[in-house]
C-alpha cells in the first residue's frame, strides 16, 4: 500500500499485501505493515518560471489540478535509460504512457504528456487524470489491464507490485522503467529528471525543476519569524478511523522534509521515534508534545474532524489538542514530492501559521 486517499485494504487482503512484498526503503511501502498489524489486532517542451504570485498562490480549492509546462513536448526518440531495478530500459515511442503511481501520473502530466496517458493507478486524484481507466486494486497492478491498453512505456517504482506483475509487463515486450521513490524534497528534482528522460524531454524537465524549486523558495520565503525563537513541534499523523488505525509518525514517515521546509519541527522524529510510525499510545503522544498534528484530509474526516479526533487517547493532553490545533492537507498531494509540493508546503505554512490552525 502507498499512503494516499484511499482507506487501507482491510482484512486478509491487507496482511498478503503486506507480506508479498518486500521492504523497499520508502515509508510509504514501509507502512504497508504498520496498517496491516493494527487492522489484525484490532480484528479488521517550454513553460513558464515563474514563481507563484504570493504564498498563497495555489489554494485547498485547486490543489486537484496540475499545471503543465507551456507548449507541446517534443520527445527524441529513443533513448536508452537506467532503470533503478538494475535493467537498462530503451523507449521508442512515448504515445501511449502508463503511470503506475500518482506521484509519477503528477510529473508525467505537469511535463505536458497528459494527452498521452491511457491508464492511472488509484492514487492519481487530480482532476486531469480523473477520466482515466484505473489499472491497480488495493494498490496492486493488474498486468493484464495494463496491457490491453497496449502501452509504448510504462513508469513504475520500487513500491510497486506485486513483482509478478511487473514481471509479466515486462515479459510482454512493454519497456518499463522503475523509478526510485521520493522521501523528501531533496527527491523532487531527481525524480523530474528521470522521467523527462525516460519520455526524452530532458530540456523539459530542467525547466520543471527549476520551476518547481523557485516556487518551493518563494513559499519558505513567506514562513513568519518565530517570535519566541522556538519552532512549532508538529506531529504528523495516519489515521483510519473506520480501520482502527491511528499511527504517530517517526523519522521515516516521509513528513519530516516538509515539516523542516516550513518551519517546523517534527514532533515525532524529535522524540525519538525512528521508524516511519508506530501505534499512538498516550505516552508517545506527550514525549513528542505537539503545538499542532499534520493530517490528511480523509484520515481527519475519518475520525469525525476535530470532536473526534481529541477522544483518541492521549491526543486532548497535548498542546496541539488544547489548542485544537490541526493541519491537514489532501492525501492524493501530501507526500507525493513533486511538481506540486509548494502548494502543500504553502498549504502547510498557511494553516500552521494562522491563529489556531486548520482545527480552530
Amino acid at each position: 500500500m502507498r499512503i494516499s486517499q484511499d482507506f487501507a485494504p482491510t482484512g486478509p487482503d491487507a496482511v498478503t499485501t503486506a507480506r508479498r512484498r518486500p521492504a523497499r526503503g520508502r515509508a510509504a511501502a514501509a507502512l504497508t505493515a504498520a496498517v496491516a498489524l493494527a487492522l489484525v489486532l484490532t480484528g479488521c517542451g517550454g513553460g513558464s518560471d515563474a514563481a507563484p504570485k504570493s504564498a498563497s498562490a495555489k489554494s485547498s480549492a485547486d490543489a486537484d489540478r496540475v499545471e503543465p509546462l507551456a507548449g507541446a513536448p517534443k520527445p527524441r526518440l529513443p533513448v536508452t535509460v537506467d532503470s533503478a531495478d538494475g535493467k537498462k530500459v530503451t523507449i521508442d515511442s512515448t504515445d501511449r504512457i502508463v503511470p503506475l503511481t500518482g506521484s509519477l501520473s503528477e510529473i508525467v502530466f505537469t511535463l505536458g504528456f497528459g494527452e498521452q496517458v491511457v491508464a492511472r493507478d488509484i492514487t492519481a486524484t487530480f482532476e486531469q487524470a480523473e477520466k482515466l481507466p484505473v489499472v491497480t486494486r488495493a494498490h496492486d497492478v493488474s498486468a493484464e489491464s495494463v496491457l490491453s491498453l497496449k502501452p509504448t512505456i510504462v513508469l513504475a517504482d520500487t513500491t510497486t507490485g506485486p513483482a509478478e506483475a511487473v514481471d509479466q509487463i515486462r515479459d510482454a515486450g512493454i519497456p518499463l522503467v522503475v523509478v526510485d521513490p521520493a522521501k523528501g524534497l531533496d527527491d523532487v528534482g531527481r525524480r523530474i529528471d528521470t522521467v523527462a528522460e525516460a519520455l526524452g524531454v530532458p530540456s523539459a524537465g530542467t525547466e520543471l525543476k527549476q520551476r518547481t524549486e523557485d516556487r518551493i523558495a518563494a513559499v519558505q520565503k513567506s514562513i513568519p519569524d518565530h517570535a519566541d525563537g522556538k519552532k512549532p513541534r508538529v506531529a504528523f499523523l495516519y489515521l483510519r478511523g473506520s480501520a482502527s488505525v491511528y499511527l504517530l509518525g517517526g523519522a521515516e514517515s516521509g513528513a519530516s522534509s516538509l515539516l523542516e521546509a516550513a518551519g517546523a519541527v517534527d514532533a515525532g522524529k524529535e522524540s525519538g521515534l525512528e521508524k516511519d510510525f508506530t501505534a499512538i499510545t498516550s505516552e508517545a503522544l506527550a514525549k513528542a508534545a505537539p503545538d499542532a498534528i499534520l493530517l490528511m484530509t480523509k484520515g481527519f474526516e475519518s475520525v469525525g474532524g476535530m470532536d473526534g479526533l481529541v477522544k483518541i487517547p492521549g491526543i486532548a493532553e497535548t498542546p496541539a489538542g488544547m489548542d485544537r490545533r490541526v493541519v491537514t492537507v489532501d492525501d492524493g498531494v501530501l507526500l507525493n514530492y513533486g511538481p506540486r509540493t509548494d502548494q502543500v508546503l504553502t498549504e502547510i505554512v498557511e494553516q500552521l501559521y494562522a491563529k489556531g490552525g486548520a482545527g480552530q
